[in-house]
């Protein structure tokens, strides 16, 4: 005990030596313990899971397939634009009992989707390439020569660029695969359909890349950062990308989009070393200060087991395995973890996407690869607010095609700080806001409640803002507006360091604002 005092009192001094935290008015999820100085009782971080929605968008063009993967989502006024990855993977019985994997159905295309809703997903016939004598499909870029430069159209993130000074011939921007010397590709396009390269070079080319490999405009640190797949032991076979260490993920930054400096692997704060596939980085929607992803955990079981051949579609997985062991006994699932510097990462050991219940096209590798990024939708309740919606894999391998499912939760959902009924409490590192009143995104049950105490930066609870002058606030809300026995304006503290103390029973607090 006197060790976590000990501990307690060196990170209080050092917050007090850094000063405050100047949150001013923005959005603060409480998806880490970034603000957090103390928690007492029951109370802890919570990690929550989306829902399962409706399949949102299926792969069974003639020029799509089995192994279509690799989606970009985003909200662009008041249109939803989706690409990806289109392939097949067609998987026989062999001769001696080993199966072959055959992937020449198509050479690997990108291919778009919209929608007006986010729900429904329409594929435009675009007339752009050429498929079996038509250009009557979604196809966008294909693999092979493009425009002066050699790609592979199947690795891929495309999106809209934020950045405030991006020229109107590159709105949007993004990573392919270079289908010559190894690395990526910087391409651009005006109106997020006809896209060209920004070089004729790869701007990045220390990697492994067989992923979802992706940048973004950093609007709260003014520079494009990319994220993209990288071997912690490098490459040991530039032809074959053999690995010689663990799948991971690289970082760098950017002024220009071509121009690439500060690489670095990423740090976590409290994980072990694990194997990770994609990474869908972006700033968090409504608060960019942070970084979200939801990283791709690959798992290889070593052997086969009685649950291994209880998993569905057994005869097929076990066919996948007798051309690579791994192809059977790989499982893979969405993680989920936040940075507020970009470098080093939070990430929750828990699986944020589980495999879910065993039914076909599920519990497989390839499944659970979260789309690039979250978006508001309209809820599925008449009445509910808006929630995010974000999209998942299904039926990777098996059959003609494979799907894109929804998934949704709340808004700022992802992470709560929870207390049971028998109560707990935590307390904020020292703060100073701009603002009027406290708003917290809250949910109790009916006997359940949330009181706030604001305190000097001390611990000293302020004259009538005290925990006892405080209304109980219960219900469940996106925005609900807290209140002592004075009101709740808050304003006379504005500017100044203080403290906030959250006293909870039956409830989750996921996110808190000083607003007007």
């Amino acid at each position: 005990m006197r060790l976590m005092h000990l501990a307690l009192f060196v990170i209080t001094n050092s917050v007090f030596a850094a000063g405050p935290i100047a949150i001013g008015s923005r959005l603060e999820p409480l998806v880490d313990s970034a603000l957090i100085d103390s928690f007492s009782g029951k109370a802890e971080l919570l990690l929550h899971h989306p829902v399962a929605r409706e399949t949102a968008i299926v792969h069974d063009a003639p020029w799509e397939g089995s192994g279509t993967g690799y989606h970009s989502v985003f909200k662009d006024g008041d249109r939803y634009r989706m690409y990806y990855k289109a392939w097949h993977l067609d998987v026989k019985p062999g001769a001696k009992g080993k199966a072959t994997l055959s992937t020449n159905a198509h050479p690997l295309y990108t291919c778009y989707a919209e929608s007006t809703d986010g729900i429904h997903w329409v594929k435009p016939k675009l007339g752009i390439v050429e498929f079996q004598g038509s250009k009557e499909n979604n196809i966008v870029l294909a693999s092979g020569e493009w425009q002066g430069v050699k790609i592979d159209a199947g690795h891929i993130a495309l999106a809209k660029d934020e950045n405030p000074n991006a020229t109107a011939d590159a709105k949007y921007k993004g990573f392919v695969l270079s289908g010559a010397t190894k690395g990526l590709l910087a391409f651009k396009s005006p109106d997020g359909i006809h896209w060209s390269p920004m070089s004729d070079k790869p701007v990045i080319t220390d990697g492994a890349f067989d992923s979802q490999n992706l940048a973004f405009w950093d609007g709260a640190r003014g520079e494009y950062r990319a994220y993209w797949r990288y071997f912690t032991g490098g490459v040991t076979n530039d032809k074959e990308w053999k690995p010689s260490g663990h799948r991971a993920i690289r970082t760098a930054t950017s002024k220009d989009f071509i121009h690439w400096e500060n690489q670095r692997d990423l740090a976590y704060t409290d994980s072990p070393s694990e194997q990770l596939y994609t990474n869908v980085v972006k700033p968090y929607p409504g608060a960019p200060h942070i970084l979200i992803g939801f990283p791709t955990r690959y798992v290889e079981r070593t052997a086969w087991s009685e649950s291994m051949r209880a998993l569905p579609e057994r005869e097929h997985r076990e066919m996948r395995a007798s051309i690579n062991a791994r192809y059977g006994l790989a499982i893979t699932e969405g993680l989920l973890m936040t940075s507020r510097d970009g470098n080093t990462f939070h990430r929750w050991n828990e699986a944020f996407l589980r495999p879910g219940l065993e039914r076909q096209g599920t519990w497989h590798y390839g499944q659970q690869y979260i789309a690039w990024h979250i978006v508001p939708t309209k809820a599925a309740l008449e009445g509910d607010p808006d929630e995010f919606s974000l999209y998942a894999g299904e039926n990777y391998w098996t059959g003609t095609s494979s799907e894109l499912r929804r998934y949704s939760i709340r808004r700022d959902g992802f992470v709560s700080v929870h207390a049971p009924m028998s109560g707990g409490e935590f307390v904020t590192k020292p703060v100073t806001f701009s603002g009027k009143h406290l708003v917290l995104n809250f949910s109790t049950s009916a006997a359940g409640s949330v009181r706030v105490e604001l305190q000097d930066a001390a611990g000293k609870a302020v004259s009538g803002f005290a925990l006892d002058d405080c209304e109980e606030t219960f219900g469940d809300s996106l925005k609900r507006t807290i209140y002592w026995k004075g009101g709740s304006d808050v304003s006379a503290l504005a500017g100044k360091p203080i403290r906030v103390r959250f006293a909870m029973k039956d409830a989750d607090v996921f996110s808190l604002r000083f607003v007007e």
